[in-house]
């Protein structure tokens, strides 16, 4: 009976899902796949770090988003010269209010760090900490952040100069790391039409198609999701092949400096939940775990000196780590 009311619920998040793609799609072009993983992203309450190249729609994808949920969005440009405070905002005093709180753009439920490693590790850090705490203290006040909160930030892999590249920690910190690529060629003919250099955004007249308690539902409905023990063990032997890869025959595993943290079986477990939820199935299969392993994993891999000079990637370790594990 339960299992029942949980596949009637599942399916009317079917219409749901379904409409915001039909909605995304009368001004995004191209990037259905980027926009799954984003909603796949928000219903596990984690973050996502995107990199791709300049111009490819990641703020048009971001705020698109926010707006079909009804959610509040915030854009913040990170420079050299940004300050914590312009983030989290300041105290402030007149004769009336005595001390008060001015609160920066991290209040909103859709935040887009553009551009994050441009910004210095004070400032990377300001952003990182309310990420995990949902919270931001001003003065000597802290203030929770709006539930849900949500943070995409960008890098721009071709710029070299003025950055401050994340620490590896604080990397480990963000569910997803997405990789934005150029259109194709049929698609980009179609974004000659869109385009939102001569259209306003709002000429669009995109709508709210799903409201934030539904979102807040559905993130409550993971729970509910089976996952069954052998299936835990998978995820947990993906992980540890990263860190003792010659007990798996990981060939690649020489070019491993440093394997995945807990946060990989964490991320691995609660998205292929959420991936399941969205393929409208009430339990995980292992296809579930494959499909979101490269993105949970591919910036939690550290590569060594010798990957770096023969162009390993760590999608390539990836690979050969889910075509050897066992598949229960």
């Amino acid at each position: 009976m339960v299992k029942k009311s949980l596949q009637k619920r599942l399916e009317s998040y079917q219409k749901d899902i379904k409409d915001i793609k039909k909605e995304f799609s009368n001004i995004v072009v191209g990037q259905d796949e980027i926009v799954r993983k984003l909603f796949t992203a928000l219903i596990c309450k984690g973050h996502i770090l995107v990199e791709g190249v300049p111009g490819i729609a990641k703020t048009l994808v971001v705020k698109t988003l926010s707006k079909v949920i009804n959610c509040q969005f915030n854009r913040i440009q990170f420079t050299p010269d940004l300050l914590p405070s312009d983030i989290t905002g300041v105290e402030s005093y007149d004769e009336i209010n005595k001390f008060y709180a001015i609160k920066g753009p991290v209040f909103g439920n859709f935040i887009l760090a553009d551009e994050i490693n441009r910004a210095s590790p004070k400032v990377q850090s300001a952003l990182l900490e309310a990420m995990q705490e949902r919270q931001v203290t001003i003065g000597k006040e802290t203030y929770p952040l709006p539930n849900p909160f949500f943070v995409i930030a960008t890098q721009n892999p071709i710029e070299s100069i003025g950055i401050y590249n994340l620490p590896e920690a604080q990397v480990d910190r963000f569910l997803f790391k997405l990789k934005m690529t150029y259109p194709k060629a049929d698609e980009e003919e179609k974004i000659l039409n869109k385009n939102v250099s001569i259209k306003d955004f709002k000429d669009y007249k995109i709508k709210p198609v799903i409201e934030i308690e539904k979102i807040l539902a559905l993130q409550k409905e993971l729970v509910n999701i089976y996952l069954n023990l052998q299936l835990r063990k998978y995820i947990v032997n993906i992980v540890n092949a990263t860190r003792n890869p010659s007990a798996y025959h990981i060939d690649s595993g020489k070019y491993i400096e440093y394997g995945s943290s807990p946060r990989a079986s964490i991320g691995l477990f609660t998205a292929a939940k959420a991936h399941a939820l969205m393929s409208n199935k009430t339990f995980v299969t292992p296809n579930d775990i494959k499909e979101i392993a490269f993105d949970v994993l591919r910036h939690r891999i550290i590569l060594n000196y010798e990957a770096q000079a023969k162009g390993l990637k760590t999608e390539e370790v990836i690979g050969e780590i889910l075509r050897k594990i066992p598949i229960p």
